[in-house]
C-alpha cells in the first residue's frame, strides 16, 4: 500500500440536503480517491477517502476553500481532518 494514505474529514455547516455528498463524490472520483461521504446525526458530513497523499490534500483544499471556486454546494463553517493508515478494503466512492 505504498503511496496510499487515508483521511477522514468532518465537515460542519449547511452541508446536508444541498448536494454536498454528491459534489464530494464527484471531486473525489476526479482525484482518483476511493471512500465515502455520509451524513451524521449531528448535521455534519463525514468524508473518508484513501489514495495518494497529494490527492487527499487536493480534496482537503476543495472542502476548505472559501469562497468555493469549484461550485461547492451549501456553506462550510469548519472542517476537521484526521489522518489514518490506509486499509485498502474500499472500492469506488459512494454516498451513504
Amino acid at each position: 500500500m505504498s503511496g496510499v494514505a487515508r483521511a477522514t474529514w468532518f465537515v460542519r455547516g449547511r452541508v446536508q440536503g444541498v448536494g454536498f455528498r454528491w459534489w464530494t463524490r464527484a471531486r473525489a472520483l476526479e482525484l482518483g480517491l476511493v471512500g465515502h461521504a455520509r451524513n451524521t446525526d449531528d448535521g455534519r458530513v463525514e468524508v473518508v477517502a484513501e489514495g495518494p497523499p497529494s490527492s487527499l490534500d487536493a480534496l482537503d483544499a476543495l472542502l476548505r476553500e472559501e469562497p468555493s471556486t469549484a461550485r461547492r454546494p451549501g456553506a462550510v463553517t469548519s472542517v476537521v481532518r484526521q489522518e489514518g493508515a490506509a486499509k485498502g478494503d474500499i472500492a469506488g466512492f459512494v454516498e451513504k
